[in-house]
């Protein structure tokens, strides 16, 4: 039976996203079998590129039509493109070009979203249970975007997929969820992360602030991207444009930095310096595509109605939220109100009047009037919504 433009547009989405978090997850552990996963859905998305060529072809009979098709075609390269830039970080793995433990660890501490791996003890709460059934999302705020299991893998694993004792869980989300994550699935308490350890050569300490920075600002540009064509917002979408901009600077910087730290390093010590390079310049290619995206809007191109269909039936929605007066977020920060532990939704920007806030942390604070950009499940946007709006007390 033929797909639709939009079941491909959907899957398109929801592969590159899981890519991309693969791919960091498969360079951070130096994972071969993820790394090798990435590469085989980076084939299936291409599959998925003809599919839907020939499908909106087909589609385009007369010229609004083709207009329209211009658009969705533009789209789903830049998923294309963002695909082939997941694909790139993670054979850096297979070809043995890995980053320094310290810098998996400052990478580890100091991301947006962390990744985190934790084996499911027998005596878990949710062992025997579907990942819907104990609301892992949205109770801890945690991703699961792969399971070991024995020898085999489930990636991208959904609400009916079954947990069992003996499972190693790969899950993303806000590094200040890691503890609530850890009591859900482990039964236990863990401390804070300790503080990374400082990398002696201060060339290269920057180079690996900055290519925190790329990685996190080009996983934001992606999701600005697909929100302002969304909501049809050229706000967000100058934004997009913006962040691109940092970002090509910014690998510049890294890549010079590098330069500059090389001299310290023999041959057999250069391949960390290789990984930064190229991470660098992949996550440039994600913010490039990105921008492609949000092009789309910016060129007055027309936007399907059928591309917000699409958007509402992927794996994680992207939603705007005003924060209401009465709501118990006013005046709170991000982290006093573990806002993503208790709804499942990560807060990827903040607009306040005319002012926006592209990267909130823990400490940033909520007034009433802000506009919340946030991403996680259809459940947690439900949570969410009540909790901007509602009088009740923050759980």
């Amino acid at each position: 039976m033929p797909r639709t433009v939009k079941d491909l547009l959907v899957e398109i989405k929801d592969t590159t996203e899981l890519m991309v978090d693969l791919a960091y997850s498969a360079i951070l552990y130096n994972n071969e079998d993820i790394a090798e996963e990435v590469l085989e859905l980076e084939g299936r998305v291409l599959d998925l590129l003809k599919q839907i060529r020939v499908v909106s072809i087909l589609a385009a009979r007369r010229v609004e039509e083709a207009e329209k098709v211009s658009s969705i075609l533009q789209i789903a390269n830049a998923g294309q493109k963002i695909s082939s830039a997941a694909a790139d970080i993670s054979s850096l793995v297979l070809r043995n070009i890995r980053l320094s433990d310290e810098m998996v660890k400052l990478m580890l501490y100091h991301s947006e979203e962390t990744v985190v791996k934790l084996e499911v003890p027998e005596n878990s709460e949710i062992a025997g249970k579907t990942l819907g059934e104990v609301r892992l999302h949205t109770r801890t705020g945690m991703r699961v975007i792969a399971i070991k299991r024995g020898f085999s893998w489930i990636f991208n694993p959904d609400r009916d997929t079954m947990v069992y004792k003996g499972d190693l869980l790969f899950a993303k989300g806000d590094p200040a969820a890691l503890p609530r994550f850890y009591e859900v699935v482990a039964g236990k308490q863990i401390p804070p992360p300790p503080e990374p350890p400082d990398i002696k050569i201060e060339e290269l300490d920057r180079a690996v602030d900055l290519l925190i920075e790329v990685k996190n600002l080009s996983e934001l540009s992606v999701d600005l991207a697909y929100s302002s064509l969304i909501y049809g917002n050229d706000e967000i979408a100058l934004e997009v444009v913006y962040l691109e901009e940092v970002i090509d600077n910014t690998k510049f910087e890294i890549e010079k930095s590098v330069l500059k730290c090389s001299r310290h390093f023999n041959d057999e010590q250069l391949m960390p310096l290789m990984a930064i390079v190229e991470i660098a310049y992949c996550s440039e290619l994600i913010a490039d595509a990105a921008r492609d995206i949000a092009q789309v809007l910016l060129d007055k191109m027309e936007i399907p109605a059928i591309f917000k269909e699409a958007m509402r039936e992927t794996d994680e929605v992207l939603t705007l939220i005003t924060v209401s007066e009465e709501s118990p977020l006013n005046g709170k920060t991000l982290g006093e109100a573990r806002v993503e532990s208790n709804t499942g939704m990560h807060v990827v920007a903040i607009k306040r009047k005319n002012e926006w806030i592209t990267k909130p942390t823990a400490n940033t604070r909520i007034f009433s009037g802000d506009v919340l950009i946030a991403k996680g499940t259809r459940e947690g946007e439900s949570e969410l919504l009540k909790l901007c709006s509602t009088r009740a007390p923050l759980p």
